[in-house]
């Protein structure tokens, strides 16, 4: 089965509770086998209080900053951030994603634009085996998407490369664009090269991601048989 936390559903209203959504048992040194019930809690006010196996830990200060200002598009926020930040500009800081990622999954144009000229690789990938591209193509932030391959223009090879990168199920950028219906940026990504034949780790092309009877699909479709019949001659 497909992974259920495909990058097409990972929009800023669906991303892990915070640690701050406690989970109604937690782990509190002294507790009942290391737990302490619902009651319990405000008896044990003060206490400290672990984060379980399906919370995450907080964000150490420096990392949220690069990650509130890059989610929230606050360019000027992100500046200062990363002239705080003594690591690298392509660290990951929140579920395996970049500074990167994260602008362009919230769709944030300035702040893409302000990485880039810091010298955020666009080619990194998160724990997915995932780029910038992916997201900004699931979001179908058309904009971010020209943008990024304008950029990459300058660099021999890299267009072609992150319009052929899949991630861990196989999915081109195009892939993504196309479950998202994003007829825009679906026709951007084509007129740039990308492949409309390419099938993911389930043997489905980009056009097998739209809906039936969507103009996406049908594009995509008319494009993919074109591509076959090139190949032919």
């Amino acid at each position: 089965e497909r992974s259920t936390r495909s990058r097409a559903h990972r929009s800023p209203g669906a991303r892990r509770p915070r640690p701050s959504e406690a989970s109604p048992q937690m782990a509190v040194p002294g507790g009942r086998n290391g737990l302490v019930e619902d009651d319990d809690v405000a008896d044990q006010a003060g206490a400290f209080v672990a984060p379980s196996d399906d919370e995450e830990a907080p964000l150490p200060p420096h990392l949220q900053a690069l990650s509130d200002a890059a989610q929230n598009g606050d360019v000027n926020a992100l500046r200062t951030a990363l002239d705080n930040y003594g690591g690298s500009i392509d660290d990951p800081v929140e579920d395996g994603d970049t500074v990167l990622h994260l602008a362009c999954l919230y769709g944030h144009l300035p702040c893409v634009q302000l990485l880039l000229e810091r010298g955020a690789n666009l080619e990194c990938k998160d724990e997915e085996g995932a780029i910038p591209l992916h997201d900004a193509c699931a979001g179908g932030f058309t904009e971010i998407v020209q943008y990024i391959l304008s950029f990459a223009a300058n660099a021999e090879g890299c267009a072609t490369r992150m319009l052929n990168t899949v991630d861990a199920e196989g999915d081109t950028p195009l892939h993504h664009a196309a479950r998202g219906e994003h007829m825009d940026t679906v026709k951007l990504l084509l007129e740039a090269g990308a492949c409309p034949k390419k099938e993911n780790a389930y043997g489905q092309a980009a056009a097998e991601m739209a809906d039936q009877d969507t103009e996406v699909r049908a594009l995509l479709t008319a494009k993919q048989v074109e591509a076959s019949i090139h190949m032919a001659d």
